[in-house]
């Protein structure tokens, strides 16, 4: 056994962790990753996990919801440990201010100085970077553009969430918890992986082309040279009063190769219209639907199955969207049994990175 899962739903910080230890038991832990749900004082969980797992590098964030093999969780804490077998090597960096470039290029520098090789030069095929980012802090962009800029070994995770509060969200390293920050880890498994994204919807064909933007803000000002809520409705063919009890079925999204990569819209305000993640002026973006998030979500673990011939662990973020569409469908439950035979642990995210930011996603990495 190379990797193990566990979860505690117990009361108290230290039943927590007294529930963890149980289930992992005397497995040789190099690597922990863990995703809490805010109610356990982030300060104080991250470092009783790491004193838990003295041995170990441990990492994770601050959920609006957990997911475990078999189940999606509220109020939970869950762990995915991994021996020296299942992670060769691994190298924590705390990113303290993510919009700064700076602060990108020095973990860089003390990933090079681990692993003896320049970011550029690393091999994509035997490294893989995770990212959790205060999801409150709205620097994913930038810090994953820098990233691409600065290497080709890919970089997936998540936005940190705190049960739809959006008060205060935060990242763990090595028994700490950080704020308007960002945890990067570089991992040398040492067996195959692979990547999903999944997102559940279809292109409309109908183009919403940003000609106006605060791209600070996330805000567009106009699509198709018109008020951007007033652009939006008419696409739907209903009134801008009605348009945002449409976000969650009919967001938009970048289409690259026939796949998109969606922008949620969070709120209107005025004539203009708020997203959860980056939009710039010139943008194509495609009016989209919704469709089966099961069957869609069950295709693409499946065709990581064939494409690693088995699967030994999945680490899970998916957009918080998703999640709230599941409970709204009651298919909750559903979603979980999909991974009820493979271990996995996950959590419900105020946005997700793989190549760049991206919303309504599901975002996975899936070991062989």
């Amino acid at each position: 056994m190379y990797i193990k899962t566990a979860y505690s739903t117990k009361g108290t910080s230290d039943e927590v962790i007294q529930d963890l230890k149980s289930q992992i038991g005397a497995f040789d832990t190099k690597l922990l990753v863990f995703f809490s749900s805010p109610r356990l004082a982030p300060n104080i969980i991250s470092q009783k996990v790491q004193n838990a797992f003295p041995g170990a590098q441990v990492f994770g964030c601050t959920t609006s919801g957990e997911i475990v093999s078999g189940k999606m969780l509220k109020n939970s804490l869950v762990a995915m440990a991994f021996d020296a077998t299942a992670v060769n090597d691994v190298k924590i960096e705390v990113v303290e201010n993510p919009k700064n470039e700076n602060s990108v290029r020095k973990a860089f520098t003390a990933f090079e100085g681990h692993f003896k090789s320049p970011m550029a030069e690393m091999d994509p095929a035997k490294y893989v970077g995770m990212i959790f980012v205060d999801g409150l802090s709205g620097a994913e962009e930038k810090l994953i553009d820098k990233i691409g800029d600065l290497t080709n070994v890919t970089f997936i995770g998540g936005s940190a969430g705190d049960d739809l509060k959006f008060e205060a969200t935060h990242v763990f390293a090595n028994g700490k918890s950080f704020s308007n920050a960002a945890v990067l880890a570089v991992l040398k498994p040492g067996v195959p992986f692979t990547f999903i994204k999944t997102q559940s919807f279809c292109d409309l064909g109908k183009k919403l082309v940003v000609t106006k933007a605060n791209e600070e803000n996330r805000e567009v000002i106009e699509f198709n040279d018109k008020p951007a809520a007033q652009a939006y409705a008419e696409v739907l063919g209903v009134d801008v009063e009605e348009a945002p009890n449409r976000f969650m079925h009919n967001p938009v999204g970048l289409l690259i190769d026939g796949v998109p990569f969606v922008r949620s819209p969070q709120r209107i305000k005025g004539s203009s219209m708020l997203f959860y993640c980056g939009v710039t002026e010139g943008m194509e973006l495609s009016l989209l639907e919704s469709t089966d998030i099961i069957d869609d979500t069950r295709q693409a673990v499946a065709h990581a199955k064939q494409d690693l011939g088995s699967i030994s662990g999945i680490i899970n973020i998916n957009c918080i969207l998703r999640t709230l569409e599941l409970d709204q469908k009651q298919l909750s439950d559903d979603y979980g049994k999909i991974f009820s035979d493979v271990p996995t642990i996950g959590f419900s995210s105020y946005g997700e990175q793989y190549i760049g930011h991206i919303n309504q996603t599901a975002t996975m990495l899936v070991f062989k």
